[in-house]
């Protein structure tokens, strides 16, 4: 039983590919997601896209202190100055990573991991204190449905040993402001005994490709031509919940032309 509660922490542990401890704070009735990111580095190239890497680092909590309803589904829209390439970077199956530790998903894909992280959340038993869980989060390069994806695995160790992972797709929209978007939905899984607190992770993996030197992620400075710099939306992201709720978090920030 408890093995199974951890299991539904994890799968709740995605919100953290977006929100933060100590950024903005988005509240719809007595749920609140605190949300924040950063890419770096700052200073980037006006016309071409340079490596970089993204930071992002959040929790989510209810105002009078209560337990959250569950994550069900989220999607994070990314700007259009950021770009993914995984040409000839290595694919990791989500059949290869169930129920493996950290250790022995980083022997198994070690070539596709893109991202690293860490989690922490709480388990809900009827009639007992709160349990708390952590544990460590990889990223790694993936297909979804034989398109661009990534997986989440998240291991913990405290209270239980157990593993979950957590498939996202990524498509390209050919129009508007985001052009990358990042989306998964949280399987209903019965226990519903955990949620999680806070969650980090940083994206961003350099590697060589046909002789070349290539980048997970890359980004450019979009400042208009004569301006030493621009502000922009960095993210936007929506949060579904098991209740109805539904929150829409928007990131600003700027970048300098180098």
């Amino acid at each position: 039983m408890r093995r199974f509660a951890i299991s539904a922490v994890f799968a709740a542990a995605l919100l953290g590919a977006s929100v933060a401890a100590h950024g903005e704070i988005y509240q719809r009735g007595n749920l609140r997601v605190t949300f924040d990111g950063r890419l770096q580095p700052h200073d980037l190239p006006r016309e071409r896209p340079a490596p970089v890497t993204v930071s992002l680092d959040g929790s989510i909590s209810t105002v009078d202190g209560g337990r959250p309803p569950q994550l069900r589904e989220i999607t994070v829209e990314m700007n259009r100055a950021g770009r993914i390439f995984a040409g000839g970077l290595p694919a990791c199956d989500a059949s290869q990573l169930q129920q493996t530790t950290s250790e022995a998903a980083l022997d198994l894909c070690r070539p596709a991991l893109v991202g690293h992280g860490s989690f922490a959340a709480n388990v809900d038993f009827p009639n007992a204190p709160l349990i708390p869980a952590k544990g460590k989060v990889l990223v790694f390069n993936s297909k979804i449905d034989g398109k661009p994806g990534m997986l989440l695995h998240l291991y913990g160790s405290s209270p239980v040993r157990a593993a979950f992972v957590l498939p996202f797709k990524i498509e390209r929209r050919k129009q508007g402001e985001f052009g990358t978007v990042f989306s998964t939905k949280i399987p209903n899984l019965a226990s519903g005994l955990g949620y999680v607190t806070e969650l980090k992770l940083k994206i961003g993996r350099r590697y060589r490709y046909a002789g070349k030197p290539r980048s997970f992620l890359s980004a450019s400075c979009a400042a208009p031509a004569g301006f030493p710099g621009v502000s922009y939306q960095l993210a936007k992201t929506t949060f579904a919940f098991s209740d109805g709720t539904s929150l829409i978090s928007r990131l600003t920030r700027d970048c300098t032309v180098r």
